[in-house]
């Protein structure tokens, strides 16, 4: 499959971590997503309903990073491939959570984990 949506830098703020005090203050997590589908028919009746509204899937996608704090960004990302690939349309997904204001004691630009789903 080669057809794709990809929404970059989705910026939602969170309270995941492993440490308490990331819990309570929280901090920017960005979300980078590509779902896999079959465009075809989208673009042959330039009907939308024939596709993954991606607005709507940022709403989605950021909702469930936002929500129900965990430890893990690994977590994070499995949660968000699932809001993802219960749209029928999907066909795989690939998602990337950055946590750029990790508690690492050296300087960095960025941590991330990336996971690519497929629907079963």
């Amino acid at each position: 499959m080669t057809d794709s949506i990809t929404l970059t830098g989705l910026r939602v703020n969170a309270h995941h971590g492993v440490y308490d005090f990331e819990k309570e203050n929280g901090q920017d997590f960005v979300i980078d997503v590509t779902v896999w589908l079959d465009l075809l028919a989208a673009a042959a009746s330039d009907d939308v309903t024939q596709t993954i509204h991606y607005g709507e899937l940022a709403e989605e996608v950021t909702d469930a990073a936002r929500h129900n704090p965990v430890d893990l960004i690994e977590t994070v990302a499995e949660r968000i491939a699932a809001v993802v690939l219960a749209h029928p349309p999907a066909l795989r997904v690939q998602v990337t959570v950055h946590k750029p204001q990790a508690p690492i004691s050296v300087p960095f630009t960025d941590v991330a984990v990336q996971i690519t789903r497929s629907r079963s």
